[in-house]
């Protein structure tokens, strides 16, 4: 009898599913960046004015900046050859039987509606460049909790609130890539959350690229008043193509004061995928910022979600995964400033690399003169399954203060042989054996995630583990 393995019981194509998109169906601009693609867009999706404003501010700041030097290569990422803007000849729809069929089996095969069915507050579904169904449970609305589509929310009452908010804590400057997340961003969630209401089960977003040679460049915000509690998921994927993919979203995190966001994604793009987003939060006194985050997926990543401990007793922990394969030189970490007294961050990660895969981890954490008492606990830990893999460390320190209490761990190491030889000895295979262990090494990530998010990260280790993704 042949042996059965994960392969059998969890198959790639799950992800690697794909349609075609014909001009009868699909709208998208023309290949390449220029202030007429810009435009395009702009109208396209009847911008105010003040938008529109700051996407040509975008682009300018754009076309000004260099490529960053501070992560691996993205040579093979060519702007000339990136179609910024595609999106289904669709409205978006609160009701699944109205959305196109192709798209609604897209999802479907990805579990989405019967996740929001089980489990979810709330769901947003976006396919390419546009959100095709958006929803939210009528007792959660009722709670006045907004969560809609950012275009819907910037042409109602909260039109002030994102203009307010919008790239404030990314700023257009921040980088090359955050500019032109400006200048074409589209897509994406506003979640508003008004004081003292706490959201008991999760909201969730997830987005889908399915066209070859495409950008996705979503823009979530998320504003929670005093006292606001919530869960929100991202999740994302995308066929595999021989062509250059970018996904270059933004997050914008406000955390109000005493209040609490969890914010959980799995991200797990193809291999064709240059992953560039950013990901940035604020915290008021006395809130609270927990993020897990588990990146599997893209050919290069650079991905480190930034906390701003602003408030007085501001806290901040940040728990996550990197799986690095062939092909794959994935660049993440996370940022951490200490801006006020009594701030504390906890940071727990974990980085494994096979098959040639380079994983590095870059961290930050700043503690301001005004941070007296600040605390801070790094803990990373690295695992390299051969001896043709990579696996580096690359903390910064920056610390101003006398009164601050600040640790960083690193462990970097190989799978042990003989921990290998006892799991054979009691019936499982080498790889079965390799791949327990390796499930075992990140338990502490999957205990932190949704249930259905915790299983998928483990399949794709048993994936990753048995070469399965391509």
């Amino acid at each position: 009898m042949s042996e059965k393995t994960y392969v059998e019981d969890i198959d790639r194509s799950l992800y690697d599913f794909r349609y075609e998109e014909s001009d009868k169906d699909f709208y998208k601009v023309g290949e390449g960046l220029d202030a007429a693609i810009v435009d395009q867009i702009s109208k396209e999706k009847n911008d105010p004015q003040w938008m529109h404003d700051l996407r040509m501010k975008s682009l300018d700041i754009y076309n000004k900046m260099g490529i960053p030097q501070w992560g691996p290569a993205i040579d093979g990422l060519n702007m000339d050859q990136i179609v910024t803007y595609i999106r289904p000849k669709t409205k978006m729809s609160a009701k699944w039987s109205e959305v196109p069929d192709d798209i609604k089996n897209t999802f479907e095969k990805l579990g989405i509606p019967e996740a929001e069915r089980k489990s979810l507050a709330g769901v947003g579904a976006q396919y390419d460049s546009e959100l095709v169904y958006h929803n939210v449970k009528k007792e959660v609305a009722e709670q006045g909790v907004i969560y809609t589509d950012l275009e819907s929310a910037m042409h109602g009452p909260y039109e002030q609130m994102i203009k307010d908010h919008f790239m404030h804590l990314v700023p257009l400057t921040d980088h090359k890539f955050a500019a032109l997340h400006g200048a074409v961003w589209s897509g994406g969630s506003f979640v508003y959350v008004p004081k003292g209401v706490k959201v008991d089960i999760p909201l969730q977003s997830y987005f889908r690229l399915n066209a070859p040679g495409a950008g996705q460049f979503e823009h979530t915000l998320i504003i929670l008043d005093e006292g606001a509690d919530l869960h929100f998921i991202e999740g994302c994927s995308a066929p595999k193509y021989n062509v250059a993919n970018l996904h270059a979203g933004c997050v914008e995190l406000y955390v109000g004061k005493n209040a609490r966001l969890r914010y959980s994604t799995i991200e797990n793009w193809s291999k064709n995928m240059y992953n560039l987003n950013t990901k940035r939060a604020i915290v008021e006194e006395g809130g609270r910022m927990e993020w897990v985050s588990g990146s599997f997926g893209s050919h290069v990543s650079y991905l480190y979600p930034t906390t701003i401990l602003n408030g007085k007793g501001a806290q901040m922990e940040f728990t996550g995964i990197t799986f690095a394969g062939h092909g794959q030189n994935l660049d993440t970490g996370m940022k951490v400033v200490h801006n006020a007294e009594n701030t504390t961050s906890v940071v727990s990660t974990k980085s494994i690399s096979k098959d040639g895969g380079v994983s590095t981890y870059r961290s930050s954490v700043q503690v301001q003169p005004k941070a007296k008492h600040a605390k801070s606990t790094v803990s990373c830990e690295s695992l390299m399954l051969d001896d043709i893999s990579r696996s580096d460390t690359i903390p910064a320190m920056d610390v101003r203060t006398k009164d601050a209490d600040i640790g960083h761990e690193a462990k970097i190491g190989r799978i042990n042989d003989e921990a290998v030889f006892y799991l054979m000895s009691r019936g499982l295979s080498e790889e079965d054996a390799r791949a327990l262990i390796v499930s075992g090494f990140a338990d502490n990530v999957s205990k932190e995630l949704p249930l259905e998010y915790a299983a998928e990260m483990n399949n794709l280790i048993r994936l990753e583990m048995k070469g399965a993704i391509g």
